[in-house]
């Protein structure tokens, strides 16, 4: 957070900023109070938040910035035919210079290291060419945003193009998605990367893989190939933790490490593949991959890299390695009833109903 301040406070020309969650509490108070101080300097000021991420927010709230000449703009009311598919990108591009990506919202839940204190999440400062990639992806969003038709809006489910990877720099590229049934871009990359790696490292929030890349980490780790994946446990979202849970067997039986991450809430979304990572705003689940905006990175600079492997290794020694002897010895027939039910409702329940109220019935 030091450093999203710091950068609003320094801007000079331009300050685009786009998130799923602003509160009304002491860190989206000081952003937005940084925001309002930037335009009344002059500074060019846009801002891009989602209705449903930020219905917290009194009336009024974003009145200091537009007073002062800045420009808000409300991703997707809440209407009953809108309401499943939600901005969750979370992007800063302050002067076309710099640029924050990650997966953290504005608000006190990431105040901490995620080890005493606060949520556990990553971001990623980004300087160079890449910042133009980034800065004309929020200015599609913005526009997206003045649609008013939910077909045009969402780009039909299931019928509409995916955006393929964009390169903005060397060894840097764009991954935007958005709803569809088609893999994204992220989940192409991704799944050709798990196909043929030696060393798989994933830590999800919300982890809740397809058939296809199940199947993909089963078969590395059958192979040989260490495949580690970090999921919480402490969940802010008691569904998808138990959905995830219904994933476990199968996994651990075919030799995948599975670690529980203990002192905080986790709301990383990291993956690590060989000599690449990606880092950004998508989960490893149904939500992420078919139904919301999304924005990921994939890098394969080595300092880069080698970043991610040493983050990736802090949180693993704070995690709880699951016992795959042990691990359908110890929950009861009863949670085990219920991560199954919380599989079904997340992995097939949510996409339906989204498609049936976005499309109408067919």
């Amino acid at each position: 957070m030091a450093t999203l301040h710091g950068s609003i406070a320094a801007a000079r020309g331009s300050v685009r900023l786009e998130f799923y969650i602003v509160e009304p509490d002491a860190t989206g108070t000081a952003v937005r109070d940084a925001l309002a101080d930037a335009a009344d300097r002059g500074v060019a000021v846009r801002v891009l938040v989602d209705a449903l991420g930020t219905t917290a927010l009194p009336s009024g709230f974003w009145r200091p910035v537009t007073a002062s000449g800045g420009e808000v703009k409300i991703f997707n009311p809440l209407t009953s035919r809108r309401l499943p598919v939600r901005d969750h990108r979370k992007l800063v591009v302050v002067d076309d210079e710099l640029a924050i990506v990650g997966g953290f919202n504005l608000s006190d839940d990431y105040a901490g290291d995620g080890v005493a204190s606060g949520w556990a999440d990553c971001g990623l400062v980004m300087r160079g060419t890449a910042v133009a990639g980034l800065a004309r992806s929020f200015d599609l969003m913005s526009a997206l945003c003045d649609t008013t038709q939910p077909r045009a809006m969402m780009a039909r489910l299931g019928k509409g193009q995916r955006p393929p990877a964009e390169t903005i720099a060397p060894g840097t590229q764009l991954l935007l998605s958005g709803p569809g049934r088609k893999p994204n871009a992220f989940q192409r990359l991704l799944r050709d990367d798990v196909a043929r790696a030696q060393a798989v490292r994933f830590v999800s929030a919300y982890f809740l893989p397809g058939f296809q890349m199940r199947r993909l980490l089963r078969r590395a780790a059958k192979r040989g190939a260490q495949v580690q994946v970090i999921v919480p446990g402490k969940s802010d979202v008691a569904l998808s933790q138990r959905a995830a849970r219904h994933l476990y067997t199968g996994l651990l039986r075919a030799g995948v490490e599975i670690w529980e991450y203990e002192p905080q809430v986790l709301h990383t979304k990291l993956f690590l593949v060989d000599g690449a990572v990606y880092v950004g705003s998508s989960n490893l689940d149904t939500r992420s991959l078919h139904i919301n905006h999304e924005l990921m990175i994939r890098l394969t600079d080595p300092e880069v890299v080698a970043g991610g492997e040493a983050l990736f290794a802090d949180l693993l020694g704070r995690s709880r390695r699951i016992d795959p002897a042990n691990w359908r010895a110890s929950r009861s027939w009863w949670e085990k009833l219920r991560e199954r039910w919380a599989f079904w409702i997340l992995s097939q329940v949510d996409p339906y109903v989204t498609r049936w109220l976005v499309l109408g019935p067919r």
